[in-house]
């Protein structure tokens, strides 16, 4: 079988990879490591708990399924007729896992050893879905037992509860998992409709890293991939507002320390844009209230904060939200000051050391990480699949921000009019 390859190079840090565009519509990432030991494979869909509405070329409307459908599904792969997969990457050695997360679900392994036997594992599984309605029925049972443990674990409550008071509509304020209501809705018909949607091959990638071989990789892909026509996939989100839904969520569950999760929201991004703005996102979190800033100091100094404190960026096809989240006896008073800093350095500027400590430790970040299969199998996947982007766009793009950058996206990214606060505290 003929495919087009390309080599995706990276001049400033010397790496490369290989970008393989299969006859059966699936993008083939290969990373040779030879100097490496093990190997680490995903395969995986561009399809996440926030696809609840498509259409194919054979649809006349757009189709809304259950929330959770997705996350129903990555479970059921797992399962074939004959056996559990488990048990058969057990044979090679491997370690397989899987995950759904907000847009995408991803079924992976690792190992040191028998590599090409395990990777047929995983294209033959995934390409392979087995539903009944027994065993659908049986694991609404097991989900929903998931379900209800996440409603009773404080730290998910806080982060989701802060989505929806940041979102009024994008499915993104709604638990991956779905809810017990909803996923009692999903049947084996459904699970076989969605899985033909979006595990076709097209809407698909395979990333690889380690001690592999791009020929042998493409032989066995040539051999296990199942050829399916192109379903001209789209998905559709309803119309979401520039304002947030609500300014505050307060829930009380059993916890000793009130938590507290502070969310910025900002208009979405797409492709290279969404690259640098997650970046710059990071680095203003880190000028406001990172480690080494000094709101970070004071709040820990004055006990407000403690260790848990720590930030992050969540974004995807249509939502984009800046996030400081910790522990502390007060979270409106943090998030009072947090507002303020943001206020001062509009005003005032950033510290131009501070900003140079902070983007090069994000660049010690992202090169460490190609120190390690895993790290760059993913990057590989993410970037192509979520993005549409290679692999290295995150370095290039980190080395071309500048102190004006920062100072021309902090008011689309951290609008104190457009900001909410969700806290669990103590119900006793």
């Amino acid at each position: 079988m003929g495919v087009e390859k390309q080599t995706i190079k990276s001049e400033r840090l010397g790496e490369s990879y290989y970008k393989i565009k299969h006859p059966s519509g699936l993008n083939i990432l290969v990373w040779e490591m030879p100097e490496f030991s093990s190997v680490y494979a995903l395969f995986g869909t561009k399809y996440g708990s926030i696809n609840t509405k498509f259409k194919t070329k054979n649809d006349k409307d757009f189709i809304e399924v259950p929330e959770g459908i997705a996350h129903f599904l990555e479970h059921k792969l797992f399962e074939n007729e004959d056996c559990d997969v488990f048990e058969l990457y057990a044979k090679t050695g491997a370690s397989g896992n899987a995950y759904t997360s907000f847009d995408q679900t991803a079924y992976l392994f690792s190992c040191t050893e028998n590599y090409e036997e395990s990777l047929k594992i995983l294209l033959d599984f995934v390409q392979a879905p087995y539903f009944t309605q027994e065993t659908v029925d049986k694991e609404q049972g097991i989900i929903g037992q998931e379900i209800r443990m996440c409603e009773d674990t404080p730290y998910r409550q806080v982060f989701f509860n802060l989505l929806r008071c940041l979102y009024v509509n994008h499915p993104v304020k709604i638990e991956i998992a779905g809810t017990v209501e909803s996923i009692a809705k999903i049947d084996a018909d459904l699970l076989y409709s969605c899985y033909n949607t979006f595990y076709n091959l097209n809407n698909m990638a395979l990333a690889i890293a380690g001690n592999v071989k791009l020929d042998d990789v493409l032989a066995i892909c040539d051999k296990h991939l199942k050829i399916k026509e192109n379903p001209e996939l789209v998905t559709a989100f309803p119309d979401e507002p520039k304002e947030v839904n609500k300014e505050m969520l307060v829930q009380k569950m059993p916890v000793g320390t009130p938590l507290f999760a502070i969310g910025y929201k900002s208009i979405p991004f797409d492709g290279k844009e969404r690259v640098k703005k997650e970046l710059e996102a990071s680095i203003l979190l880190n000028l406001i209230c990172g480690s080494t800033s000094k709101l970070y100091k004071e709040l820990y100094d004055e006990g407000l904060i403690n260790s848990n404190f720590y930030t992050e960026v969540d974004s995807g096809d249509g939502f984009f939200a800046s996030v400081f989240s910790g522990e502390s006896k007060s979270p409106q008073e943090v998030f009072k000051r947090i507002k303020y800093e943001i206020d001062r350095i509009k005003q005032d500027g950033i510290d131009s050391d501070l900003f140079e400590i902070i983007k090069k430790a994000e660049y010690g970040k992202l090169i460490s990480g190609l120190n390690s299969a895993e790290k760059c199998a993913t990057l590989m996947f993410e970037s192509d699949l979520l993005v549409g982007v290679d692999a290295f766009e995150n370095i290039e793009a980190l080395a071309s921000i500048t102190e004006k950058d920062i100072m021309d996206c902090i008011d689309i990214l951290f609008d104190n009019k457009k900001t909410a606060i969700s806290i669990v505290e103590s119900n006793t």
